[in-house]
């Protein structure tokens, strides 16, 4: 099932076709493979306290959210073959095609993740 996410803080569309990634498999997965993610796309991985972007084709943003989806961490045009920082506070990662939150997102916002 694909998700919205949905800033509510600044009452804006993040992205808005997301798919969960919380089975072993699909966080091992991850975006690996795909050669790029569309303007509205999103992984949202589950649990997740940091990313790699090993063998990866194209930069992401990277939002590290806390348990109630409050925002801790922004990285934006995190490029292929980089490690992210251990976000301890975070309990998942909402990762997005590079360039799309030009810092639209910042921390401390509260995002929801709706139905499609």
């Amino acid at each position: 099932m694909n998700l919205v996410a949905f800033n509510l803080t600044r009452n804006e569309l993040v992205a808005t076709t997301v798919e969960k990634a919380d089975t072993s498999a699909s966080r091992n997965r991850g975006l690996l493979g795909r050669a790029s993610l569309a303007a509205d796309e999103g992984l949202w991985i589950v649990p997740c306290p940091m990313i790699h972007t090993f063998f990866m084709k194209f930069p992401i943003d990277v939002l590290f959210l806390d348990a109630d989806l409050t925002v801790r961490r922004v990285i934006e045009d995190l490029r292929p073959w980089r490690l992210s920082p251990w976000v301890l506070s975070a309990r998942s990662v909402l990762e997005l095609k590079g360039g799309v939150l030009k810092g639209s997102v910042r921390v401390g916002d509260r995002i929801e993740m709706r139905p499609a």
